[in-house]
């Protein structure tokens, strides 16, 4: 009995382990994200100067990121829980989850495609994007207190 309790023990650590993995692999993903992400809106609200080399890498360094983020593997059942914001209504309409992480993978690729050559055209590139992450994040992430 006392080595079924130990090995039953060693899974769980090991499960929980795996899932303590995956939620910081996609904090971190989301966190490299925000990081481009900002590169941007600074420009925008006029916090740094455009810079179309700057943009082009921001927007390539996100696309690369968020077309390489795999759902099922990023979000398996039962990495609800532990230390992430990520709300149980991914794993209720996971469907609606991948048709908005599909959708922010199009709008990132459009925009990586033709990265903006000025202000004026980053402007609905990032609204864009922002719209997408806000969206998605309404929808499937638990509010911070």
């Amino acid at each position: 009995m006392k080595k079924f309790v130990i090995a039953v023990s060693a899974i769980a650590l090991a499960t929980t382990a795996a899932f303590a993995d995956v939620i910081a692999d996609r904090k971190a993903v989301m966190k490299e994200n925000g990081k481009q992400v900002g590169v941007l809106v600074k420009m925008v609200q006029g916090e740094a100067d455009f810079d179309a080399a700057a943009v082009m890498a921001a927007l390539t360094a996100l696309n690369n990121n968020v077309q390489a983020i795999d759902v099922a593997a990023s979000f398996p059942p039962g990495s609800d829980k532990g230390d992430t914001t990520a709300s149980p209504k991914i794993w209720e309409d996971m469907a609606g989850f991948q048709a908005a992480v599909d959708k922010f993978k199009a709008v990132t690729a459009e925009a990586a495609a033709a990265p903006a050559q000025d202000l004026e055209a980053l402007k609905p590139q990032v609204a864009a994007i922002g719209q997408s992450c806000s969206s998605c994040h309404e929808a499937f992430r638990i509010k911070k207190g």
